[in-house]
């Protein structure tokens, strides 16, 4: 008996340690020394400026936290903020990146109420306005290494599907207004695809066809046991998001405080019909370049390509009496000396880019076909009898004019070639045909 339980307490005591030292190595994983200035692991670990940073995974669920648990339920609405490790581990991530989060914290007093007029119009829930919190770090500029672009990160082809424009002069990817209507549209749609608002995130990261390749997998379209059938990203782009929305409706619990945002929260906005300079639109309102710009993302040149046909948006700080007299002599009488005319952007997509590595074809080896020159055959005759130029003759043999002699080899043919020598001739050559009834067979 004393032996049985010296042996379990053994065991317990292995369990411990191997636990803990995996936590350990989940903690160097996500302590802050890894984390870059944009909030997300370094390069050693992800080279990519808006991935979700990825955390280990532990068989054993060893420190279940009832608060955490008690805290998302009480958040909960519409779409399910189930409570389990990955999600946990996301929380500890997120909740220890305090400024980060005070960063999204001051960058959501700008950006939630427009992500919430589009998810509202769309009648989608509005909790997906924390996405883009995981998705770019509420970044407009952002761009993935494969080339998602923007707030919501969207590829070149599902932006040109849900209506964004990209050519020479925007990108309306960057445009926090266009593109959150545009995300809005794409999850009513996956949603209404595929029943779920756990798989429609999901798809939203890595597609309907790899969701639903996953559901045939797993029997099931719960997305917990659908998830080890995903990629990677997207096993832990759902609980991300969990968490996401956990730490920014509990920051107080973790010590975490809203940043001042630089965003000018009163804003005037304003339809123009032509081309208008935005670098001219901040010297009239006397404000920086940079911030007139961060409020105006989607135009590359920093030029609003307005026409009559299609009036362009420009954001701006709530004007004042004393700069309006300006403002309205830039947007009314300056001129600009710019090429007026649109492209249209070609796919950015990176991965279709890849540098393939060109194998150079191995040097052919020939094994040339010879003939023998025949007492009173000139090359024009050999020529004619292999369906060859006289100038190839030539060149094969190294020939510097016409003169042959009997006996001489020549080569008429590489390796690989069809030999095709001269038809004989015969006296006549019929064609038949099968004549139509009122017609008879001839002979030509």
């Amino acid at each position: 008996m004393k032996k049985n339980i010296l042996t379990l307490c053994f065991c317990m005591l292995v369990l411990s340690a191997a636990t803990g030292l995996a936590q350990q190595k989940i903690n160097r994983l996500d302590s802050v020394r890894n984390i870059t200035a944009t909030g997300f692991l370094s390069p050693t670990l992800s080279s990519d400026t808006a991935a979700v940073p990825v955390v280990m995974e532990n068989p054993l669920f060893y420190n279940y936290n009832f608060t955490y648990k008690k805290r998302l339920d009480s958040i909960q609405r519409e779409i399910p903020l189930s409570y389990n490790e990955s999600v946990q581990k996301y929380i500890e991530v997120y909740s220890g990146r305090k400024e980060m989060m005070g960063k999204m914290l001051g960058l959501s007093e700008y950006y939630f109420p427009i992500f919430e007029n589009a998810l509202r119009e769309y009648n989608v829930p509005m909790e997906l306005k924390y996405l883009p919190i995981i998705e770019s770090s509420m970044n407009s500029h952002a761009i993935s290494r494969v080339g998602a672009t923007g707030l919501w990160q969207f590829m070149f082809s599902t932006a040109k599907g849900y209506g964004l424009n990209m050519d020479n002069f925007v990108d309306e990817r960057k445009d926090p207004i266009q593109a959150s209507y545009a995300a809005a549209a794409y999850f009513r749609d996956a949603y209404a695809e595929l029943g779920d608002w756990l798989l429609a995130i999901a798809a939203y990261n890595c597609g309907t066809g790899n969701v639903n390749r996953a559901i045939i997998k797993a029997h099931s379209r719960d997305f917990w046991q659908i998830r080890p059938y995903l990629p990677l990203e997207t096993r832990n782009y759902v609980p991300a998001f969990i968490a996401a929305i956990y730490v920014m409706n509990c920051p107080e619990k973790h010590q975490i405080k809203a940043q001042k945002s630089f965003f000018a929260m009163k804003t005037d906005t304003i339809q123009v019909n032509r081309f208008i300079s935005l670098t001219d639109v901040a010297q009239a309102l006397s404000i920086e370049e940079d911030e007139l710009f961060d409020l105006n993302p989607s135009y590359k040149k920093k030029i609003v390509n307005g026409s009559a046909e299609s009036p362009k948006r420009i954001i701006m700080p709530k004007v004042s009496l004393t700069n309006f007299a300006m403002i309205y002599e830039v947007l009314n009488n300056s001129s600009l000396d710019t090429d007026t005319k649109i492209i249209l952007a070609s796919n950015d997509d990176r991965r279709l880019h890849k540098k393939v590595k060109v194998t150079p074809a191995p040097e052919r080896k020939y094994n040339p076909v010879y003939h023998h020159v025949k007492s009173g055959q000139n090359l024009g005759e050999i020529a004619d009898q292999y369906h060859i130029e006289i100038q190839d003759l030539k060149v094969w043999n190294k020939l510097k004019g016409n003169n042959i002699v009997p006996g001489q080899k020549l080569i008429v043919a590489k390796s690989g070639a069809i030999i095709k020598t001269a038809e004989p001739k015969t006296a006549k050559k019929y064609i038949s045909y099968k004549a139509k009834s009122s017609q008879k067979m001839d002979k030509i």
